[in-house]
């Protein structure tokens, strides 16, 4: 299993370089027979920054398969929280040893992003290097924003049909890219490396090797761009401080607990796992725990945590929580945390934690819960017994009404689509409700614009209602606040 810690809400592997590249080869292995994606990011603090304001991003960290740790502050930070990490593992170190594993096992790589000729020069300094490598294609594509992006791109890495897709598009440009389409892409690793095509190409000189030791890497860098940098290092600094400190606080009290033993049970109850944490864990002594999951998951992917007599978690084990719930979710179910004590729900809030992870207040509304939170609703059928909750109305105008999933992500954004088109097949008035919905990524808002010009089309209408300050967050950055008619909840867009 994955050994995570969590710093500002962005989970990091704790692994060696080597361990990394294992990891990589796993992910090529598996998703040549499945054909699944894995995405991978590479965390520095502008990352986590730029994570704490938008929920998208944090949001495709959190779900990320991969995250290393590719600044020194991160490496600094986890030695604080009583979790220190393996070592940094910088973009433009893993790019050449990646390439060296990719020659050496036959895997082919495309290169996407960059300055034009960049993707290019790379390409060929890496071939010199690792003779055999496999180059499937080279893509600099014009400056746009993602949802803008010409989809001949998709069209052209499909043909190439890459082992490893490598994504220069900057941060968090690249990171929303991958997360709308890997999907549909099936690369077997995605990952994005911001500028590290500019490193291997020789376009851009790397500090020396005492100044990436000692963490005084971004320095060499100020130094050679201080007018592209200053700024973004600067709020770097006073941002990731800042909120480093309130994570560091709220995670010092772990000594207070460290006599405390966890107890920990698994009861199995029809096809969900019930498992019972007591006392505190921590890095030291979460084995059990982690064994209890995994002999759970091996059963069923609907996990209950019931977490009333827990005192503390630190940033390990919390890693560890949010490995499972990913596993969970992706195995096709969840894994849901019960009665969370006041405490480690304000731990869990401040780590911004609370829209990834699934919280039910009592054990009954657990179970009582629909086994599925990440779907979309569809309407009733007119005529049906039950169709007043699936149409409102404004005078003689019906208005069909389509809950959205919990996360409108890539996994849920196409059955938007089929049932919010077919819904406008029956009407041409369509409220998507998104009250139920916690996430909304680029997928997601792709979605909601497709149907809005659908709507349109047919001389209708689509009205958008209930969205969490997260959600209009992600609504506002890409100005679609100015595109979609937005109303706070059903009652007010059809009065």
């Amino acid at each position: 299993m994955r050994e995570l810690v969590i710093i500002l809400g962005v989970p990091v592997d704790n692994l060696t370089m080597a361990e990394a590249l294992d990891q990589f080869e796993a992910f090529v292995e598996s998703g040549r027979m499945n054909g699944r994606s894995h995405q991978v990011v590479t965390v520095n603090a502008d990352f986590v920054k730029n994570g704490l304001r938008d929920p998208e991003l944090r949001f495709l960290l959190q779900d990320a398969d991969l995250a290393t740790a590719d600044g020194m502050p991160l490496v600094w930070g986890a030695r604080l929280l009583n979790v220190p990490l393996k070592g940094r593992l910088a973009g433009a170190d893993l790019v050449p040893r990646l390439a060296e594993r990719a020659a050496q096992k036959g895997y082919s790589i495309f290169l996407l992003g960059g300055a034009p000729g960049v993707a290019k020069l790379a390409a060929q300094k890496l071939q010199a290097c690792y003779p055999g490598l496999k180059i499937a294609g080279l893509l600099a594509p014009p400056v746009s924003s993602v949802l803008e992006m010409d989809n001949s791109i998709l069209e052209t890495i499909r043909a190439a049909r890459p082992d490893i897709l490598l994504v220069a598009f900057g941060n968090p440009k690249q990171e929303k890219w991958i997360g709308m389409y890997k999907k549909q892409l099936c690369v077997p690793v995605m990952m994005g490396v911001g500028g590290t095509l500019d490193f291997v190409a020789g376009m851009t000189h790397r500090a020396p090797g005492w100044m990436q030791r000692s963490g005084l890497e971004w320095l060499f860098r100020l130094i050679q761009e201080p007018g592209r940098l200053w700024r973004r290092y600067f709020s770097d600094m006073v941002m990731f401080g800042a909120f480093f400190i309130r994570q560091w606080w709220v995670m010092r009290r772990g000594g207070a607990y460290a006599d405390m033993l966890p107890a920990a049970d698994l009861v199995l109850a029809s096809h969900t796992a019930i498992i019972r944490v007591a006392g505190s864990l921590t890095v030291a002594n979460y084995g059990t725990f982690n064994s209890l999951v995994e002999q759970a998951l091996a059963t069923t992917p609907s996990i209950l945590v019931n977490m009333a007599e827990m005192r503390f978690v630190d940033s390990a084990a919390i890693g560890s929580l949010v490995h499972f719930a990913k596993r969970a979710r992706d195995a096709g179910g969840e894994l849901a945390l019960v009665q969370v004590p006041r405490a480690i729900r304000t731990a869990l809030s401040m780590l911004r934690l609370i829209e990834f992870l699934t919280i039910y207040p009592t054990m009954e509304a657990a179970l009582g819960a629909a086994p599925a939170g990440d779907r979309v609703t569809a309407p009733a059928p007119a005529g049906a017994s039950n169709s007043r909750a699936a149409f409102a109305h404004v005078g003689a105008t019906p208005w069909m009404v389509v809950k959205a999933a919990r996360r409108l992500d890539a996994t849920t954004a196409p059955d938007m689509i089929r049932i919010g088109t077919d819904s406008l097949a029956q009407h041409r008035y369509l409220i998507v409700d998104l009250s139920d919905t916690v996430i909304l990524t680029s997928a997601g808002l792709s979605a909601l614009a497709h149907l809005n010009r659908l709507a349109q089309e047919q001389h209708g209408a689509l009205r958008v209602t209930g969205c969490s300050t997260d959600v209009m967050q992600v609504i506002r950055m890409v100005r679609f606040d100015k595109v979609l008619a937005l109303y706070r909840d059903v009652g007010s867009a059809t009065a």
